[in-house]
């Protein structure tokens, strides 16, 4: 009972404060709604030493519309960042599968070639991923090119299950 004579009390003049403040008489009589069930929540955190009731009604209505305000705006961000990207077509998925896919393999092939020995890695990597011939990565890493094609070649099949055939048996430049 003591609470309907609160809201009645103050429900108009709660009214006018939230319509100051946002444009839509809707919204206004929502977050005035809201305000009056936060209020009747938190009633036992009332402290009259604190303040008046008032004051109080009126930092839980200033707390509710500022809420409103945050989370209008967080859904403005998201309705822009949406809005600012098209929609993905059948062609778009397929090529995103496929990056994945892609990615997947190259991952694995990476984590196996952590496996490999030293030499046969550092071989691997200069002819597939920097694209060097046998001939430039066997100068670079200061061995023979016999001992080059060597170690790439059990490099190859020891990763030729990881990824295609093209990745792993890529010539580099010619």
């Amino acid at each position: 009972m003591a609470f309907e004579a609160f809201y009645r009390r103050h429900v108009d003049a709660v009214l006018k404060f939230v319509v100051r403040r946002v444009s839509d008489p809707h919204l206004a009589a929502d977050l005035t709604a809201d305000i009056f069930l936060a209020v009747l929540d938190s009633a036992d955190t009332y402290s009259p030493g604190r303040g008046s009731e008032v004051a109080w009604l009126y930092g839980v209505a200033r707390n509710v519309v500022s809420a409103q305000y945050r989370k209008a705006s967080r859904e403005a961000r998201a309705t822009g960042r949406l809005a600012a990207r098209r929609l993905m077509d059948d062609d778009d998925l397929a090529r995103m599968e496929e990056r994945i896919d892609a990615e997947r393999q190259m991952r694995s092939a990476l984590e196996a070639m952590e496996g490999l020995p030293e030499g046969e890695r550092a071989v691997l990597e200069l002819v597939a991923i920097d694209q060097l011939t046998v001939t430039e990565a066997a100068e670079a890493l200061g061995i023979r090119q016999v001992t080059a094609r060597v170690r790439l070649h059990r490099a190859r099949r020891a990763l030729a299950h990881f990824t295609s055939p093209s990745a792993v048996y890529s010539e580099g430049r010619a």
